[in-house]
């Protein structure tokens, strides 16, 4: 049960620091909103992280009232895990934009990154309108109301997002380690299969959240297929040691800034 609980706060932790990493800008966004899963590779997008921060800073620089450019850099911090950085950008690109719905929405991920739950909770609820809601920043919503252990209420911005959006696996994925979160193990794996049929079985995030959840069940060998299925040998076989290492740790897995998978670009 220990090693069960320990696994837990781990995916919750992964999970709000790579899904809040992925494109959320209102209903002009584009994009997967999938959480994080048990481990993830950096995206090959993200090759030379820095050298994106260093262009993106200095374009913000030059106008730190233009919308694009703010929002921009904010990202780019917070891709490269500069947390604070990036609270600060987006705090004054709000002040100098009121009102700005594209940078309310990543303002409030930056607090959600930053630790700063239910601020971010309450900054993505100005993101968008009750005669106006977006499905993305409910499901932000939920994931801020799930680290504040607020399950019930996570639960229903997850339900509206899924009455916006049927089925989207992201939200779902979601769902399904909020459930990882009050230790509903088959409620989980139900939900995250879903979200694994639903069009995201090709998401590494889905799969290996799928797979930790059947393992943490005690169906090591089904688990290790899970994320073996499908992929290059290599690839296969990295996946498959991490899984082995993430459900044989006695004392849980210890989450770093190489544990958090960014998301897509």
């Amino acid at each position: 049960m220990r090693q069960q609980s320990s696994l837990a706060r781990y995916l919750a932790s992964a999970a709000v620091a790579a899904m809040l990493a992925v494109p959320l800008a209102g209903c002009q966004t584009t994009g997967s909103d999938v959480t994080g899963s048990l481990g993830g590779k950096k995206s090959a997008a993200m090759t030379d992280p820095q050298a994106g921060v260093e262009a993106a800073g200095e374009r913000y620089r030059a106008n730190p009232k233009d919308v694009d450019a703010a929002l921009r850099y904010g990202q780019a911090l917070r891709a490269t895990g500069q947390r604070a950085q990036a609270v600060a950008v987006f705090e004054q690109a709000t002040i100098a934009n009121p009102g700005n719905k594209i940078l309310l929405a990543g303002y409030g991920r930056a607090l959600a990154d930053a630790g700063n739950f239910q601020r971010a909770f309450d900054v993505l609820g100005s993101a968008h309108t009750p005669e106006n809601p977006d499905w993305r920043i409910l499901s932000v919503q939920g994931t801020t109301l799930d680290q504040m252990g607020r399950h019930d209420e996570a639960r229903r911005y997850y339900a509206s997002a899924l009455k916006i959006k049927p089925e989207e696996p992201s939200v779902l994925s979601n769902l399904g380690l909020s459930y990882v979160l009050s230790k509903e193990l088959p409620k989980a794996e139900e939900t995250l299969r879903r979200a694994y049929g639903a069009g995201a079985s090709t998401d590494p995030r889905v799969r290996q959240n799928l797979a930790l959840v059947v393992g943490l069940q005690g169906r090591f060998a089904e688990a290790e297929s899970i994320v073996r299925a499908d992929l290059p040998a290599d690839e296969a076989a990295a996946n498959a040691a991490y899984l082995r290492q993430m459900l044989s740790r006695k004392d849980g897995p210890r989450l770093g800034a190489a544990d958090a998978a960014p998301g897509r670009s």
